[in-house]
């Protein structure tokens, strides 16, 4: 199950994105430019590390876990905090614990539709992305 993740996605929609940011009070121009920004989410596993680099125009960041370890992050809106990701009946869910807590579920809706859902307080935000193919 976890191979089906490696590889390259890139943003096709987004919803509720905005709220989801004003939520984790990201300030208003890196609101501006999460909005603007298309990424595109690689995956790569490496013995029983994961990588998972998202890369855009304005910005790139890299995460290196393994799963079920917590560790420290810093987000790419700059936030510090403690993050644990696990694979549960398929899914990728990534829980962030900090001022405001967050939680990212990734899912395969088929082998080329990555669905990520976002959730701070009461704001949900629903991601789309399309596998890179080539």
């Amino acid at each position: 199950m976890t191979n089906n993740y490696i590889g390259t996605w890139k943003l096709e929609t987004s919803e509720n994105f905005d709220e989801y940011m004003k939520a984790l009070d990201v300030g208003f121009m890196m609101r501006k430019v999460g909005s603007l920004a298309k990424p595109n989410v690689i995956f790569t596993v490496d013995g029983d590390t994961w990588s998972l680099k998202t890369e855009t125009h304005f910005t790139s960041s890299e995460t290196l876990f393994k799963l079920g370890e917590e560790f420290e992050e810093t987000t790419i809106d700059g936030r510090k905090v403690m993050t644990t990701v696990v694979l549960e009946d398929g899914k990728l869910i990534q829980k962030q614990t900090g001022s405001i807590p967050s939680t990212i579920t990734r899912e395969l809706v088929d082998e080329n539709t990555l669905l990520c859902t976002c959730e701070a307080k009461d704001v949900t935000c629903k991601r789309t992305y399309k596998r890179v193919v080539g």
